[in-house]
Parts: structure tokens; sequence; C-alpha cells
């Protein structure tokens, strides 16, 4: 039997380390098309910062560990997929036999299309390689603007912040991290970073970029000027899909996965970044760009791969930022759901802010902001859908009553049991 498994992130590397353990003889190739040992994308600000060596970012800093366990690792990026003739070519030409293969290829950064971006001195952070080049010119004192406030982006923002910067952040939404904050826990956050010295600026985009004689020189979409030596571009990410046109598997956002993370095409998984595929409580299925979710794919792909039988119960919506020192979540379907009720409690004041979100009896959302304690009792409450019954009231009236209910909701459930 020979695996191939595209993409050396989490999602693959966490696939093929579950193939070997199940299979003591076939064949795993992990292709990758960056030259590096597998690493975490995640653990760049932390590069960035000086809080990790290069080293530190390595999935598996043994430099044996591939070798060990038999896990052939190749560089090459790939061009193009037949999956009726089980074959994947890559773009230099060579051509690649699979019997089982795992797509598990990620996402690339996507820049706005704006006179200038292409311009130097304007960087992503996505790879090693930008982080290098972003470390060389970030340094204390230096005017940096950050495009974009998303999630991404706030994990750079907090690595700039560490090498001393004179940051400006630049987010076209209304708010910070709009895909895991409502506009309370988005302005919080925003006065938050103003008060450790980041100027930002929301409901505005950067529309051109100029290069000076020695900075670049920005216009915003509301008039406003910015000089910057070194713009630090996070707006975004899509998943490498396009490689697979004509190949015959289906996609839409991403590569659309059952419940055992297999494409359209047989004997194709897919995996990360790159699976659209079922989320916790149904519905839709969805992209979750989160590295948990790919650890649960890259197994969970794996297992089905080499034969056992095994479904995935669905990704749930996690995000957990750590910004400046304070701490920031969102958990499920934040937003709420149709005729669903929610209760939330603000203290601008102390930078704290809470709000629940319940379909019923349950607790299908989240958003938590200053209150490190409730992290892991919030994720806990949603993910094992535990019936609230009556503490739905006196959460309704004191969402900080959510410790007592998770306490005494779970001894209830053990006691019945």
């Amino acid at each position: 039997m020979r695996h191939l498994i595209i993409g050396t992130g989490p999602a693959g590397v966490i696939a093929a380390e579950t193939l070997r353990g199940h299979d003591s003889e076939a064949e795993i190739l992990l292709l990758g098309d960056e030259p590096e040992t597998p690493y975490s994308r995640m653990a760049l600000p932390y590069l960035l910062a000086n809080n990790v060596g290069e080293t530190g970012t390595y999935l598996r800093p043994d430099p044996k560990h591939f070798q060990a366990r038999r896990i052939q690792v190749q560089r090459g990026r790939a061009a193009s997929v037949d999956s009726q003739a089980h074959t994947v070519t890559l773009e230099q030409g060579e051509q690649l036999d699979y019997d089982r293969l795992l797509i598990a290829t990620g996402s690339h950064t996507v820049k706005p299309p704006i006179p200038g971006m292409d311009l130097d001195g304007i960087e992503n952070c996505w790879t090693l390689a930008d982080a290098r080049a972003i470390a060389q010119r970030a340094q204390p004192g230096q005017q940096v603007v950050l495009m974009g406030a998303g999630f991404i982006g706030c994990i750079v923002l907090e690595a700039l912040v560490a090498r001393g910067v004179a940051l400006t952040v630049v987010e076209r939404e209304p708010r910070m991290v709009p895909r895991m904050m409502d506009q309370n826990g988005g302005e919080l956050l925003k006065r938050w970073c103003e008060s450790k010295g980041v100027r930002v600026h929301t409901g505005t985009q950067v529309d051109a970029i100029k290069a000076d004689p020695e900075r670049l020189s920005l216009t915003l979409g509301d008039g406003g000027m910015l000089e910057a030596d070194l713009v630090v571009c996070a707006t975004g990410v899509r998943p490498n899909i396009a490689f697979l046109e004509g190949s015959g598997i289906e996609t839409d956002v991403g590569i659309l996965v059952d419940e055992h993370l297999r494409t359209s095409a047989p004997d194709v998984y897919a995996a990360g970044d790159v699976a659209q595929g079922p989320v916790f409580n149904g519905g839709q299925r969805e992209v979750h760009a989160i590295q948990p979710t790919a650890g649960d794919h890259g197994q969970v792909a794996a297992l089905n791969m080499a034969g056992v039988d095994t479904v995935y119960g669905g990704s749930l919506a996690i995000n957990v930022l750590n910004t400046l020192g304070l701490i920031s979540s969102s958990f499920g379907q934040w937003q709420g759901v149709p005729g669903g009720d929610s209760a939330s409690a603000l203290n601008g004041e102390e930078f704290k802010y809470l709000r629940l979100e319940f379909d019923g009896d349950f607790l299908v959302g989240a958003i938590g902001l200053g209150l490190t304690q409730q992290v892991g009792i919030l994720r806990g409450l949603i993910q094992t859908r535990v019936n609230l019954g009556q503490w739905k009231k006196e959460l309704l009236r004191d969402p900080h009553q959510i410790v007592h209910a998770y306490l005494e909701c779970n001894t209830s459930a053990e006691a019945a049991a």
C-alpha cells in the first residue's frame, strides 16, 4: 500500500504518523513545497518575538524523526491530480503514484488588489521565509503598519510589539477580529491595544502604497496618510485548491469531504485548512482553519486510509488569543442561532466581557474577554452538550454563574451515570 500525503503541516504530519502506527509495511510519502523541516505556522510569531529559535517552530524537532518511522519526506509542489489514474504530477514534471491520497495543502495568503502591494518592504507572515524577512526589517523604533486585525493579524501584532517597533494597525472591518468577536469584544480589544501604545484604525483600509525615497507611504480610505519602514499584510488566507482543477475532486470554498474525510474521488481524502467538512452540531460543511481541527482531521483521515472505519464528529470553531496580555476567546455559534436566547455581561473599565448563546437548554456559542478561568469551561459545555436545565435561567440572569453551572451540571451528569 502506497500512501501519498500532500502537505507537511500538522494535518499531514499527524496523518503520516497515524498511518505508520496502523500499518508497519505501507509506503508513506510526505510531500511539501518548502525547503524547510515541517513546521507550525502558528509558531512563527513566537520566532519573531524571539521567544523561540527556528527549531522551536519545527513540528518534530528530532532530525531523525521521520527517517526512524520510515516516512519519506520529499520536496515538490503538486501541479495536478488524476484521480482516475491515481497519480499526482508535480510542477517539475515528476509523476507520483498512490493507492491512497491525502490532500493537506493548507492555505495561501491573499493580498488586497491595491496599487503598490508588490513594492519592496511589504511582507506576509505565513512562511519561515516571511518571518526571516520581517525580522530583518522590524527593528526597535521602526515604523510598521500591520494590514489586518483578524486572528492571524493579532498574533502577528503581539510579536511586532515585542520587537519594539512603532506599530499602527489598519483593519477594514468595523472592529478587530471580526470573525471571532462582536462589536463589544472588538471595541474592548481595540482600546486595550491602544492603551499599550498601538495605534489602531478600524473601519478603514489602505487604498494605495507608494515608495518614497526612504519609506513607504500609505493612503487610507478615510483620507489619512501613514508612513512605514515595513508593511506586514495579514488580510486573509484561502485554501490551496487551484491545482485540483480537472481532477474530478469536488470543491467549494475548500475540498468537500464527508464524515470520514473522504472527497468525491475514490481513495482521496482531505484534511486541515483545505478541507471543507462536517461541523459540530451539524449544519453546512465549513472550513475551520485552526490547528486543533487540522490535527483531528489528519488523524481521522489516516485511520480511514488505513482501513479503520472512523467517523469524524465535526469541528468546533475555537479561537483563543493572547493580545498583549489580554485573553480573548470565542467558541461555536458565538453569533447566536435563530430563535435562541442570549445573555451578556460587560465591564469596559476592567476589559471584561462575557456573552453566552443558547439553543434551547444547551450552550452553543460563547465569547469571553479578560476571563481566563472560563475558557475551558465554555468549550467543555459546548462540546459535551450538557443540558443546563434550570441553570439556563440563572445564566440568563447572570452569565458569570457559568462556573457554578458547569460544576453542578457535570456533577449531576456523573451521578446519573
